[in-house]
């Protein structure tokens, strides 16, 4: 959330290990308004966009959620 969202776009120096997460399994997220917000939706190179509800729920469902 936030700008949390460079991390998965164009340009995060972090880039290449979110991807390795994912790959591992790991479900990554965006907020899709803060990726308009940044202007940054369409350089978004891992995961997907989510919403709040999706967010929320996320967080809820999984056994484990990471934050910047």
């Amino acid at each position: 959330m936030n700008s949390a969202v460079f991390l998965t776009t164009e340009g995060s120096p972090v880039l290449e290990t979110m991807k390795e997460f994912e790959r591992a399994g790991s479900t990554v997220l965006s907020c899709a308004t803060c990726l308009n917000y940044y202007g940054r939706q369409e350089q978004l190179r891992v995961g997907a966009p989510t919403n709040m509800k999706d967010t929320v729920e996320a967080m809820l469902d999984f056994a484990v959620t990471l934050a910047p």
